[in-house]
């Protein structure tokens, strides 16, 4: 099996500064993240469970437990997928919602650009897949990490027969649902998402500000 790869972040980025709330519903579960003055808090929920209103008063409860309130950010991150249908679109209600109120920054990301987020500039062209439910999911970008493609659903047999040679990667949290086969891929990189490297993919132009919609997965 690939093994992880783990590699440290841009050293000229200063990530200490950071200063975020982070809203992640693309998976089973529901991720709250915050740093503030380099300390970290994090919050799991079960995603099944909750709907906007719960998930906004999870926040709330949230800072408050961890004694700290909205001024202690400057920035929202939303996950914007790909995921389930209203999972994706509540999450981003609520982010979109504490955005205006609080008047804070609010940005989207996407699980394939911040899989490969450590890779800037490394390869002429980087393949991120995602495996969501049953089905294999590929994105195309290049050494700089801009998209050239759109998504696509792939099988397993043209990952293998296809892809071979290319230089692919996946997040750590989905491998339990890959076939050993593609696993064995020797390029094959697995890598655990480094939401550190969010400020890096903002400073870059990389991230959705403007008109951020979630990413659904058919």
């Amino acid at each position: 099996m690939a093994k992880d790869l783990l590699i440290d972040s841009n050293s000229s980025i200063n990530i200490a500064n950071m200063n975020f709330l982070l809203i992640d519903s693309s998976t089973d579960i529901i991720l709250l993240f915050i740093k503030t003055k380099n300390k970290t808090f994090s919050k799991v929920l079960q995603s099944h469970k909750f709907n906007s209103d719960l998930l906004m008063k999870h926040i709330l409860d949230f800072f408050k437990s961890n004694n700290l309130n909205f001024s202690s950010i400057s920035k929202i991150f939303v996950n914007q997928g790909p995921g389930n249908f209203s999972g994706l679109r509540g999450s981003l209600a609520v982010a979109k919602g504490i955005s205006i109120a609080k008047n804070l920054k609010l940005l989207g990301y996407n699980s394939f650009l911040l899989s490969i987020a450590n890779f800037y500039n490394k390869k002429d062209f980087i393949f991120s897949l995602i495996k969501y439910k049953e089905k294999y999911f590929i994105k195309k970008f290049d050494r700089n990490l801009k998209s050239l493609s759109d998504f696509k659903i792939i099988s397993e047999d043209t990952i293998i027969k296809e892809y071979e040679s290319k230089f692919m990667v996946t997040p750590k949290y989905g491998i339990k649902k890959i076939n050993k086969k593609i696993l064995n891929l020797r390029n094959l990189t697995i890598v655990d998402p480094d939401l550190n490297m969010l400020e890096f993919l903002e400073l870059k132009g990389l991230l959705d500000k403007d008109l951020i919609k979630p990413l659904y997965l058919s």
